[in-house]
């Protein structure tokens, strides 16, 4: 769930307390490796939007419209029943739900870790990242400070403070949150790997250190799904989507690159078509249709209110996508469209 790498390795101090001087570095050379990887974006995307083959979307809306000025940079997605939705916020440090209405309510704020978190991984600053729902309700969320005991894996408490469940090492930069039956999965995007740990809590492992997760100077494995017996990850740094077949006992198989040209990708879901996917660039700004042979196709853009996209979401035949504005514009959004077959 965070940005791409690229763009989450700048995601603006205007909200950040007393930026360091290796934040500020890190921003500059977040944004020379995104101008460049930029100019080659518009042949990425070559396809008209709305014209493309393959699974479309229409009837799409803008359904809540956040604070940026107040660091409400949109970054991940988990429906719930009824409509509502939960996100969770990089800068602000916040988890909110999004009634169906547009409503938002805060749900978490994170404090700031001692010192200000300028030692978390590649960014320099606390960040809220992947959010997800257990079929029980319970809600989870990760949060990356550079501290241990902080950074992990966070459920979300009805009342009092919430919950550190899975603890993760101080130099991972956890981005994308997935259950998977009794466990959870989590991309590390600075290390490159994917988590494992078990839902009920505790200690977490290892699951693939695949070299095709690793970052190429920023983020690596990102936006993260589980589909038809496999892992699906992909990797901002390298503009994939990745598949990890899962193996006896769920051990990790071998890695294999299934989709490429995605420069500054983030998240990413299946639209129930099988392998067929829709992908959030967020450099770009752009909602792109990967088809299962790797062709790519354009379906939002900066006309349908695409800033910095980040994360979507597919549940039957509604699509939610987020726009975090970390880039360009100051609309940071939640839209809802239908697939159109």
């Amino acid at each position: 769930m965070t940005g791409a790498g690229r763009l989450l390795a700048r995601k603006e101090a205007m909200s950040f307390p007393q930026p360091t001087s290796s934040w500020r570095r890190v921003a500059t050379l977040g944004l020379a490796a995104l101008l460049a990887a930029s100019a080659t974006a518009p042949e990425a995307f070559a396809a008209p939007a709305h014209r493309a083959g393959g699974t479309r979307l229409g009837e799409v809306r803008v359904v809540a419209r956040f604070d940026r000025s107040a660091g409400q940079v949109a970054e991940s997605i988990a429906p719930e029943p009824g409509g509502s939705v939960v996100i969770g916020m990089i800068p602000a440090r916040q988890v909110v739900r999004v009634a169906p209405d547009g409503v938002v309510r805060v749900l978490v704020t994170m404090p700031l870790p001692p010192g200000g978190g300028g030692t978390t991984p590649v960014i320099g600053v606390p960040v809220v990242t992947g959010v997800a729902r257990a079929d029980r309700g319970d809600v989870y969320f990760l949060y990356s400070s550079g501290q241990g005991g902080l950074t992990g894996i966070w459920q979300v408490r009805p009342s009092g403070a919430p919950r550190l469940v899975v603890p993760l090492p101080a130099g991972t930069m956890p981005n994308a949150l997935v259950i998977d039956g009794g466990r959870f999965l989590v991309t590390d995007s600075a290390g490159g790997r994917i988590w494992q740990a078990p839902l009920r809590g505790g200690a977490a492992s290892v699951w693939s250190a695949d070299p095709a997760l690793a970052p190429d100077g920023f983020f690596g494995a990102n936006g993260l799904k589980v589909h038809d017996g496999a892992v699906w990850a992909s990797n901002s740094d390298r503009g994939t989507i990745v598949r990890i077949p899962v193996a006896g006992g769920g051990r990790a198989g071998r890695a294999e690159v299934r989709a490429t040209g995605l420069a500054g990708i983030d998240d990413f879901d299946f639209t129930g078509r099988g392998d067929e996917i829709l992908a959030a660039i967020n450099q770009a700004g752009r909602l792109v249709r990967v088809g299962p042979d790797g062709s790519r196709a354009t379906l939002l853009d900066a006309e349908d209110g695409m800033q910095g996209t980040t994360a979507v979401v597919v549940r039957g035949n509604r699509v939610y996508v987020t726009n975090g504005a970390n880039l360009a514009g100051d609309n940071p959004n939640l839209l809802l469209a239908r697939l159109r077959y």
